[in-house]
């Protein structure tokens, strides 16, 4: 049995829709069929499905199992579950992103460490969040403020842009996981994302779409590095958590200044 979510939570608009059609009594078979409908394919044309974990033949990466038969192993925990979730709102990018990392296998097989593309990859899938802002020169400047670190001004200067012409959507499904019991700590990996000034006139679904479609076509453009994402302490997200005062944003252990050094993942 999956431990209760809270969907009231903002960080968990991206999936909310999806999970209101999930059975809890059959995810994995309830994730198929929804994919069924929605006619879900993988990178090769191959149906999504969803699969008990047991599935997945010994030695076979899991990527590349997904890549190679369009069947997604699925455990039953939060981890599993949130990912279903992803695919199911996101397919697009969950897509593009299977097929760098199926690509990578194929050239490279399985390494102790994963080469550059799979591991941008694998931290986008993991704990990605997308940074959506209108694509003018307001929306430059908060982009710009929050790559240079500049907490202040893009949360509390700018805090009136967000849900008007900014918007936050947690991609990564551990992310969303680690959320179920929040730290001021959690950081994403966040790929900024320019809209038109339209998008943020359109319904949640179909602004949803937009993105799926405009981030699926970037991945597979440009592929992924990791000097691509920027990091964003969610809980400073104006709006997401309760205690948003002075001394919060001046916690230089989580709003910390900017360092040439690459991101690491907060535990």
């Amino acid at each position: 049995m999956l431990a209760p979510v809270d969907w009231t939570r903002p960080w968990y608009d991206a999936v909310r829709a999806a999970a209101a059609a999930i059975d809890p009594a059959d995810v994995t078979g309830t994730f198929s069929a929804r994919a069924a409908a929605l006619n879900l394919v993988n990178h090769q044309g191959l149906p999504i499905r969803f699969v008990p974990q047991a599935a997945l033949p010994e030695g076979t990466a899991y990527e590349e199992h997904i890549g190679a038969t369009g069947c997604v192993p699925t455990r039953d925990n939060l981890h599993d579950f949130f990912n279903g979730l992803v695919w199911l709102s996101f397919p697009a990018i969950k897509r593009e992103l299977n097929a760098l990392q199926a690509a990578q296998i194929a050239r490279e097989g399985i390494r102790p460490e994963r080469g550059p593309a799979r591991d941008a990859a694998t931290l986008f899938d993991e704990n990605a969040a997308l940074l959506v802002v209108a694509d003018d020169a307001a929306g430059r400047s908060l982009a710009d403020a929050l790559r240079q670190h500049r907490w202040r001004e893009a949360f509390v200067e700018r805090a009136g842009a967000f849900g008007r012409t900014a918007q936050v959507w947690l991609f990564g499904h551990a992310l969303m996981e680690k959320l179920m019991a929040p730290y001021k700590a959690i950081t994403a990996h966040t790929l900024v994302v320019a809209a038109p000034t339209g998008y943020f006139a359109l319904p949640h679904a179909e602004q949803r779409a937009w993105l799926d479609a405009h981030v699926a076509g970037r991945l597979r453009a440009a592929g992924l590095r990791k000097a691509d994402f920027t990091p964003l302490p969610v809980l400073g997200i104006p709006g997401w958590c309760e205690q948003q005062d002075d001394a919060f944003y001046s916690d230089t252990t989580v709003f910390r200044p900017r360092r040439n050094a690459p991101l690491k993942e907060t535990a």
